[in-house]
């Protein structure tokens, strides 16, 4: 005897719990950037921690360059709000996942507007890594407007100071690789002779630093990268997994 019958179920639930797909599909997540270097290190990260997953990305560099030159206006947070939209009504995603730090109360916005899709920040994963350490932490970013936001959301006490690696985004969208990774660096270092003692490195973009980071500090670094993939990856598991109970619940 086959399985149970969802015809009765809402189409919304049909729709969230993958019963419409046949066979069922792989999660759709939409990765949204406001930089272009972020995509490459997130994709190579999802095919090495979550290579089921279906990428799908969508890019807004105006963004990063709105916001470089101010601060998260009214018209900034209802574009990031407009994005996450997008995905959930047009796109299908399962999941969303935002590649720049920088944008943190928006994507709050976006959370509560959607409160039914996973939509994480890049920072989640690397949050949570940070309070487990129990380490003195500190921050080095590589985007100026981050700084601005993403020290405030580590737990009290977690977070021993912050750092710009100034120069190192330019020098990476220039190609300069091996400039970027001095200049992240160093700044690591500054923060390690402060006191850090671990090193969280706040772009997607910045983590191809982190093996001259811990060459040059000795000390364990953590990047929003492999984090990100991993609070998402669960994020989904647990998505489906309520999905599956609501279906269960209304066939009983």
């Amino acid at each position: 005897m086959g399985p149970p019958s969802l015809a009765g179920l809402p189409p919304s639930t049909v729709k969230q719990a993958g019963a419409t797909r046949h066979p069922p599909m792989p999660p759709r997540v939409v990765l949204i950037h406001a930089m272009l270097p972020s995509i490459a290190p997130i994709t190579a990260a999802f095919h090495s921690l979550y290579p089921s997953a279906t990428l799908l990305h969508l890019l807004d560099t105006s963004l990063s360059l709105d916001l470089a030159a101010g601060t998260l206006t009214p018209a900034l947070h209802r574009r990031v709000l407009s994005l996450a939209s997008h995905a959930v009504e047009n796109m299908d995603a399962d999941a969303i996942l935002f590649t720049c730090s920088a944008f943190g109360p928006a994507i709050d916005a976006a959370k509560r507007r959607h409160p039914d899709v996973p939509i994480l920040k890049p920072s989640e994963g690397l949050l949570a890594a940070a309070l487990a350490a129990a380490k003195p932490v500190g921050l080095v970013a590589t985007f100026p407007a981050t700084l601005l936001t993403m020290p405030g959301e580590f737990a009290p006490g977690v977070l021993m100071g912050y750092e710009l690696a100034e120069g190192a985004l330019e020098a990476l969208e220039r190609g300069d690789v091996g400039l970027h990774d001095a200049r992240v660096a160093a700044a690591a270092g500054r923060l390690v002779a402060r006191g850090a003692e671990v090193v969280a490195l706040a772009q997607f973009s910045a983590a191809r630093a982190r093996g001259r980071v811990e060459e040059a500090t000795g000390k364990r670094v953590l990047t929003t990268v492999e984090s990100a993939v991993e609070a998402l990856k669960s994020a989904v598991a647990a998505r489906v997994a309520g999905l599956a109970g609501v279906a269960a619940a209304w066939r009983g």
